[in-house]
C-alpha cells in the first residue's frame, strides 16, 4: 500500500528518504552489523501500527521496532507530553528533584509489589541491568552472577557477559564473574524431559546443583528475563519461577527480574513476573515504559537493598538519570495504557486472536514446529522437519530459507521480528483487531505456502 496523506507530498518524501539513506551510508555506524554488508531500510513516517518507508510504502509493524513501541507510533498523548515538557524544562541535573521524574517513579511503583517502592532511572535496559547487578554485588558482598543460556540482557560490558546468546561470545572477558545455566524449554529440552513437570523439576535440580558447586557464598544474584524475549519467548512454568525464588531465598541470593522487553503490558500484564505469583528483589525495565519515544530505563529496588544505601553512598549514576523529557513520556505512556485499557487488550487479543490463529498456522504449515506466547508476545519456530525439529536456520545464524520468509512477509506489507530460525509476533499492544487480523492473514498465507526441501 502506498502512503496517502493530504499534507505529505510523495515526491518530497522520497527525496527526503534518499538524502537520509545517502547520509546514513556515508556517516552512520550501525550496531550488530558488518557495515558494508547492510542496506538499511529508510523509515520516514509512522503512525499507530504502521510505518512508511522511503518509497512511500506502508507496512504493519509486527516487530514494534525492537519490541519497544508498545503503544505504537506517534501516540498523541505522549507526543503532546514531550512537547509540553520541552516548553517547561528540557533537562536538569539528576541531583535535583523534578516533577516528571517524581510522577514517573510514583506511577511505576504503584504497579509493582509492596516493598518495591524506589526507582533508580537509567537511559535504557542494558544500563538498568548493569546497575541492578552492581547493587546486588554491593548489597551481598559477593561477586558471581548466574544467568541462563538463551537470554539477552544488553550490550554493555556486564550486561553482555550475563547474556546467554552468541552476541556474548566476542564480547565476554571470561573473568566477569558470570556463570550460565540451562533454563526450562521443553520444545528443545536439555534435560531429556517428556513433560512440563519433568522439565521444571530437572531444570530446578540443575540450577540448585550449579549454585552448590559454584559456592552459594560467592553468588550475588540470579538474573532472569521473566519471559525470555529475543531468545525465543519460552514461557517458564509457574512452578519453575517459584522454585527459583525459593532457591534464591534459601541461599541468600538476590533475584533480579529482567522486565526490559516483557514488561509494561507486553505479556498481557504490567510485569511478566505477575504470571508466576513471585516477587523479585530487583526489577529492571526500559522499552515499553515509554514505548521508546525518549530513551529511558530503570531499576525498581526493594526495601532491604534500599537500606544498604540509605546511609552509604551508592557508587553509580548517569548524567541523564530520570531525564525530564523521557520521564514525561513515561507518565503519558503509563496513563494512556491505563486509560485505554491497553494491558487488558493485549491479554485478550493474545488469548482470543493471536494464539488461536498461530495454532492454526502451525497445524497447516509444513515448517512451523511450535508457536508459543502470551499477550502480544509470541514466537514461531521455523523448522526443516516437525519430527526432528531441526531449525530452518542454525542457532546464532541465518539461512536463505528464513531470509526468503522474512522478505515475503515484507512484500505482503508486514515487518516481522526475526531472530535466527524464529519469527516473533510482537505488534503494538494496542493494535486494532482489524490490523491484527490483516497482519496475521499475511503470516498465515506466507507460512502455510512454505515448502522447502534439500
Amino acid at each position: 500500500m502506498v502512503y496517502q496523506s493530504d499534507d505529505v507530498d510523495l515526491a518530497a518524501l522520497k527525496d527526503e528518504a534518499a538524502r537520509a539513506h545517502s547520509l546514513d551510508r556515508a556517516h552512520v555506524f550501525h550496531s550488530w552489523s558488518a557495515q558494508r554488508l547492510i542496506d538499511p531500510p529508510t523509515v520516514v513516517r509512522a503512525q499507530g501500527s504502521t510505518v512508511v518507508d522511503g518509497e512511500g510504502r506502508e507496512f504493519l509493524d509486527f516487530s514494534s521496532q525492537l519490541v519497544n513501541a508498545n503503544i505504537g507510533h506517534q501516540h498523541p498523548a505522549v507526543v503532546a507530553a514531550i512537547k509540553d515538557q520541552a516548553d517547561l524544562l528540557c533537562t536538569i541535573s539528576p541531583a535535583t528533584a523534578n516533577a516528571a521524574r517524581s510522577e514517573a517513579a510514583r506511577l511505576i511503583t504503584e504497579r509493582t509489589p509492596a516493598g518495591l517502592d524506589r526507582v533508580f532511572f537509567t537511559n535504557g535496559g542494558a544500563d538498568a541491568n548493569e546497575h541492578a547487578i552492581r547493587m546486588a554485588r554491593l548489597h551481598t558482598g559477593r561477586n558471581k552472577v548466574l544467568s541462563r543460556y538463551r537470554s539477552y540482557h544488553g550490550g554493555t560490558q556486564t550486561a553482555v557477559n550475563v547474556t546467554g546468546d552468541p552476541r556474548r561470545w566476542q564480547n565476554e572477558t571470561g573473568d566477569a564473574g558470570v556463570v550460565h545455566f540451562f533454563g526450562p524449554f521443553l520444545y528443545r529440552s536439555e534435560f531429556h524431559a517428556a513433560t512440563e513437570a519433568e522439565e521444571t523439576e530437572r531444570a530446578l535440580h540443575h540450577l540448585e546443583r550449579t549454585i552448590q558447586l559454584e559456592g552459594p557464598a560467592t553468588i550475588a544474584a540470579i538474573i532472569l528475563e521473566s519471559i525470555p524475549g529475543t531468545a525465543g519467548i519460552m514461557i517458564p512454568s509457574r512452578e519453575y519461577m517459584q522454585g527459583v525464588r525459593a532457591l534464591a531465598d534459601e541461599y541468600g541470593i538476590i533475584f533480579i527480574a529482567d522486565e526490559v522487553m516483557a514488561g509494561f503490558g507486553r505479556s498481557g500484564k504490567w510485569f511478566a513476573f505477575e504470571h508466576f505469583d513471585i516477587v523479585p528483589d530487583l526489577i529492571t525495565f526500559a522499552k515499553g515504559v515509554n514505548s521508546g519515544y525518549v530513551p529511558l530505563g530503570g531499576v525498581v529496588i526493594n526495601d532491604a537493598i534500599f537500606e544498604t544505601f540509605a546511609e552509604r553512598v551508592y557508587p553509580g549514576g548517569l548524567t541523564y538519570s530520570g531525564h525530564p523529557l523521557a520521564c514525561a513520556a513515561a507518565v503519558a505512556t503509563i496513563n494512556a495504557m491505563t486509560d485505554e485499557g491497553m494491558v487488558e487488550h493485549a491479554a485478550r487479543i493474545g488469548e482470543t486472536i493471536i494464539g488461536p490463529r498461530l495454532a492454526r498456522i502451525a497445524e497447516n504449515s509444513k515448517h512451523v514446529g511450535e508457536v508459543r506466547g502470551t499477550g502480544a508476545f509470541w514466537a514461531i519456530e521455523l523448522v526443516w522437519d516437525k519430527e526432528t525439529k531441526e531449525p530452518l536456520a542454525p542457532y546464532g545464524g541465518g539461512s536463505p530459507e528464513v531470509s526468503s520468509v522474512v522478505a515475503s512477509l515484507k512484500e505482503h506489507g508486514v515487518v516481522p521480528f526475526n531472530n535466527y530460525h524464529r519469527l516473533h509476533v510482537v505488534p503494538p499492544i494496542n493494535i486494532t483487531e482489524d490490523d491484527l487480523e490483516r497482519g496475521l492473514g499475511v503470516f498465515e498465507k506466507v507460512l502455510t505456502d512454505l515448502d522447502f526441501s534439500r
